[in-house]
């Protein structure tokens, strides 16, 4: 029996999509696919700026992953408003984030489906992903670690709620 429903589409958002975007992105790509459910659910992640656009993520990112066993992948991309009607749901690192894409969603149409990346943390409690391009190692091993636990947060989610 073929399983013609369209896939959920997850879009992660960041400002540069350099660093934690596309973090989500990666982690939560590979638990997906280590769950058999790439056919099932659509990612991407994108910036609320477009002076990245077009880069890979942050070496330092990249690295951190890349110790943790992740293959890296994307270039970044600036969010567009066509992302706000082509995604399920949208998750943000920060609260700028969430204003950022608040003011993109100008009708109000959207709302119900921009989060905040932490909202499904389950064993982790942050109110956001810091940005760690200015700091040290710390903030990336930090920015991974909320991602895997938001990632499988955001999977159950799904499993219970939309799949």
């Amino acid at each position: 029996m073929t399983d013609h429903r369209k896939p959920y589409r997850v879009l992660f958002v960041c400002m540069g999509n350099i660093c934690r975007s596309p973090a989500a992105e990666i982690v939560f790509r590979k638990l997906v696919l280590d769950e058999g459910l790439d056919e099932r659910i659509e990612i991407d992640s994108a910036g609320t700026i477009g002076y990245h656009a077009g880069n890979p993520p942050d070496s330092r990112m990249s690295a951190t992953l890349e110790s943790r066993g992740y293959e890296i992948t994307g270039n970044s991309r600036k969010l567009i408003h066509r992302d706000l009607d082509d995604f399920d749901l949208i998750l943000v690192a920060d609260d700028d984030n969430l204003h950022d894409v608040h003011r993109l969603d100008a009708e109000n149409k959207h709302r119900h489906k921009i989060k905040l990346i932490t909202h499904f943390c389950v064993e982790k409690s942050a109110s956001h992903v810091p940005d760690p391009y200015y700091g040290g190692p710390g903030g990336f091993e930090e920015v991974a670690d909320l991602v895997v636990d938001a990632s499988n947060g955001l999977l159950d989610f799904l499993r219970k709620n939309e799949l």
